[in-house]
């Protein structure tokens, strides 16, 4: 039986997530806050993955994806139901990105440096096994990113380290290369990696790159 995804969010990072899990063999439920959108994102997902609520998707889910905009993520997990993410893998895509404007291409966040989103989710879910992943590149990139060859790298972190093994384990399906940079305060240095990202995009117009870290 293949494992069940549940995906909190249905806007271009749940689709593209949802789609790289069905691609992979994985059965998911793509939740969306909207009932007019269980249509279009059939269409979306090629008729291969399940649509329904946040509800129903914390409830499918033996691992768990975040993608609702940042500052609408503790909301969504609010309508998904608490209760529902106890015990769980949770792997957490958000960042923190503010309704104001990006400055000369700098995105403005809503937190502040010694915290970070994912945190505060956390703490919001104690009983949740939160994994910062899939935050700091565009959605094209996620699922089997092409850089002729080369594998960028993933930075991640959480608590919880079976839940992390679980994370890693789908990044290698999807052709990552990961970096655990350990525990949840190590998403206060993750999140701005999105702002990082997306500055060659907002300046140039140039948003076909992943990170890659180096080792020797």
């Amino acid at each position: 039986m293949s494992q069940k995804i549940g995906i909190i969010g249905s806007g271009v990072v749940g689709q593209a997530l949802a789609n790289g899990f069905v691609k992979h063999g994985y059965d998911v439920l793509i939740g969306t806050n909207h009932p007019a959108k269980h249509a279009e994102l059939r269409e979306k997902t090629g008729g291969k993955a399940k649509v329904g609520s946040f509800e129903e998707a914390a409830k499918f889910g033996d691992i768990l994806v975040m993608a609702a905009k940042g500052a609408a993520a503790e909301n969504s997990i609010r309508l998904a139901g608490i209760a529902n993410f106890d015990g769980k893998t949770l792997i957490d895509a958000t960042n923190p990105i503010s309704d104001a404007p990006p400055v000369n291409g700098v995105l403005q966040y809503f937190t502040a440096m010694n915290e970070s989103l994912m945190e505060r989710l956390q703490k919001l879910v104690p009983k949740a096994n939160f994994v910062k992943a899939f935050s700091c590149v565009g959605s094209p990139f996620m699922v089997n990113p092409d850089f002729g060859g080369i594998k960028p790298t993933m930075f991640i972190c959480g608590n919880n380290e079976q839940a992390k093994t679980a994370v890693k384990q789908i990044l290698t399906t999807f052709g990552w290369e990961f970096e655990d940079l350990g525990t949840a305060e190590a998403a206060r240095a993750i999140e701005p990696l999105a702002i990082l990202w997306c500055i060659p995009g907002f300046r140039e117009n140039r948003w076909t790159h992943a990170l890659k870290l180096l080792k020797k």
